[in-house]
């Protein structure tokens, strides 16, 4: 049984708890919801709210074990370390740590090819997959160069982003008081397709616009009084999100028919013009744009560094933790995922990256929830948030539901990225072999 206590953090507790909420609601209110209205109608038809609401409970039960374990290993950096602890076996963490780098990597694939779409088409008029690599590049020579951030600066560009989701409901209800938009929508699905059957296929789109509060773990030791805020401010974020969304997904199929939307790469953008409120095209666009640029270059900021970190601890090939000399910032790390998201981008296909997104960090949310149930053992003497057993229970249901549910490309495309992580890890140990082999020769 461990009685451990957690060291003193270097970093200053500064982060109260109105700017964690600020923190996580800005990571999950990203730019999901702007690409993927228009995907999520083709499974759902009308009924947009259905799936979102159940993406939220479903998020929300993972989201428990995150605050039992983020405020128990306060110092502890994400699933894969929660692995680590729980099943001592090095592989099985690189294997999570790897699926949220994966994860990661696809994720902003997908958000170049959205940023590519008819948000940016509103200003000119480009072929995809071109814009989406040179998209990335941009945003790789960002990364390289160093981008300081603030919790001011992510308060700003969360308003900036909810902005764009309150004029959506805003304008559907003045089309509705002006006697337009067709409410009965918000109850229909696609013909031959029963209520159950299109909810959970529309589920697994959803629940990539609710991933993202998983990132606020490594906040944990800026946070004051973590076992109280953390949780406080986790639950009322996705609650937050979820409220957003679900009126979203209202306004969405009140205004324009699944048709129209499943055709629309910017769907927002068309629900906004066909309210016939006098909202420049040009303005919600921009706003649309900055949602997914902000959410595309923090998600490679993140797996950059992961990767670099992995690199460091010896799970990856030591030439990924090279960093530039002035900047000081992981260089080859940001060029490697650079380059593999823009490989990706020429999949061009958003439903089938959303979806591979979804499948990997189904596999880092189970490993979380079964962490949970494994660490109970292990006590601590600090007091620490703890969740209802039934609700990891839960989660590994849903994740295991969720993951039943994709489709064997998803399967194949996710397997052929981790068999990629596996090669790269053996490559990796036996590359410190050999550095091993000569120190200890010396010592013989």
């Amino acid at each position: 049984m461990s009685t451990e206590t957690p060291a003193p953090s270097t970093l200053r507790r500064g982060i109260g708890g109105p700017l964690l909420f600020a923190f996580i609601l800005g990571d999950v209110l990203g730019a999901g919801i702007y690409a993927l209205m228009g995907v999520l109608s083709e499974r759902v038809g009308g009924m947009l709210w259905a799936p979102l609401l159940a993406a939220l409970l479903l998020a929300l039960l993972t989201a428990g074990s995150y605050a039992e374990l983020v405020t128990k290993y306060p110092r502890a950096g994400g699933a894969a370390v929660f692995a680590e602890r729980a099943f001592k076996n090095r592989l099985l963490s690189f294997l999570v740590g790897f699926c949220m780098l994966a994860a990661g990597v696809t994720s902003a694939a997908g958000l170049s090819i959205a940023f590519a779409g008819e948000y940016l088409a509103t200003f000119v008029d480009l072929p995809v997959v071109p814009v989406a690599i040179v998209f990335l590049g941009i945003v790789a020579a960002l990364n390289a160069r160093g981008i300081r951030e603030s919790m001011g600066a992510n308060f700003v560009m969360t308003a900036i982003e909810v902005s764009g989701l309150v004029i959506v409901v805003v304008v559907v209800g003045v089309l509705l008081a002006g006697g337009g938009g067709d409410v009965s929508r918000v109850t229909q699905t696609p013909e031959d397709v029963g209520v159950a059957t299109a909810v959970l296929a529309g589920a697994i789109i959803a629940y990539y616009s609710f991933v993202g509060f998983e990132t606020s773990a490594n906040m944990i030791e800026e946070v004051k009084e973590p076992s109280k805020m953390y949780p406080r401010a986790l639950f009322a974020a996705l609650g937050a999100a979820g409220l957003v969304y679900v009126l979203v997904g209202l306004a969405s199929s009140i205004a324009l028919p699944p048709e129209q939307l499943a055709e629309s790469s910017g769907p927002l953008l068309s629900v906004v013009e066909a309210s016939g409120v006098a909202i420049p095209s040009w303005l919600f666009s921009l706003i649309a744009l900055i949602a997914v640029a902000n959410g595309a270059l923090l998600t490679m900021i993140m797996a950059s560094r992961l990767t670099y970190g992995m690199a460091e601890q010896g799970l990856l090939p030591r030439a990924l933790s090279r960093v530039l000399p002035k900047r000081r910032t992981p260089w080859v790390a940001i060029l490697a995922t650079t380059l593999v998201a823009m490989l990706l981008t020429l999949v061009g296909d958003l439903t089938l990256l959303a979806e591979t997104v979804v499948l990997l960090l189904l596999f880092v949310f189970l490993s979380a929830n079964v962490s949970v149930l494994v660490l109970r053992r292990d006590r601590v003497e600090h007091e620490h948030f703890r969740v209802w057993t039934f609700v990891p229970v839960l989660g590994i249901a849903s994740c295991l539901l969720l993951v039943s549910q994709q489709s064997p490309t998803v399967w194949v495309f996710g397997a052929v990225l981790l068999a990629v992580g596996v090669g790269l890890y053996f490559l990796a140990r036996r590359g410190r072999r050999h550095e091993d082999q000569p120190a200890r020769e010396v010592t013989r």
